[in-house]
């Protein structure tokens, strides 16, 4: 089961280190990872997709609280919360499917952010599942390179983090 779980931690040197290293010992596999400065600019956020069960998140949470630089430790329940991804996809293109590409593109709320005369580079933040939804619409072009940011997530309604 997917696990996804917000971190909040002070902002210095090795912090991040010492949370993987957290992970790593335990043998979860970190499927995604993002950090980032919270309105707070002594403290950032580390947003982790996990792959286990739950008593290995819970473990995980445990030990997590355990470690000084640490602030806060939620996992989020599922249908609780809001995440998305940043992906970058460089497709290869020509004058004959550059339209089609587009229109992919277009219904798939993905922005056009670079055309070449073979290349046109596409830029979507969405779920997990809308991304890979297009990565498969695409793959037929040619997808020549793509980047993709850990998905960030964000608790519904009133709820927020400390």
């Amino acid at each position: 089961m997917k696990h996804t779980i917000y971190i909040l931690v002070e902002n210095h040197a090795g912090v991040l280190s010492k949370i993987t290293g957290l992970f790593s010992r335990r043998a979860f596999n970190i499927e995604s990872l993002a950090v980032g400065v919270t309105t707070d600019v002594n403290v950032s956020r580390i947003t982790v997709v996990a792959d286990g069960d739950e008593y290995v998140a819970e473990q995980i949470k445990k030990q997590l609280n355990k470690l000084i630089p640490v602030l806060e430790v939620k996992i989020l329940k599922e249908n609780s919360y809001i995440s998305r991804e940043l992906a970058l996809i460089k497709v290869k293109s020509n004058t004959g499917n550059r339209i089609e590409i587009m229109k992919i593109a277009e219904l798939m709320d993905a922005k056009v952010i670079d055309v070449s005369v073979n290349t046109i580079t596409l830029q979507i933040a969405d779920t997990v599942d809308n991304l890979e939804t297009l990565t498969n619409l695409l793959k037929p072009y040619g997808i020549k390179e793509m980047v993709r940011t850990g998905t960030v997530a964000i608790e519904k309604g009133s709820n927020f983090a400390k």
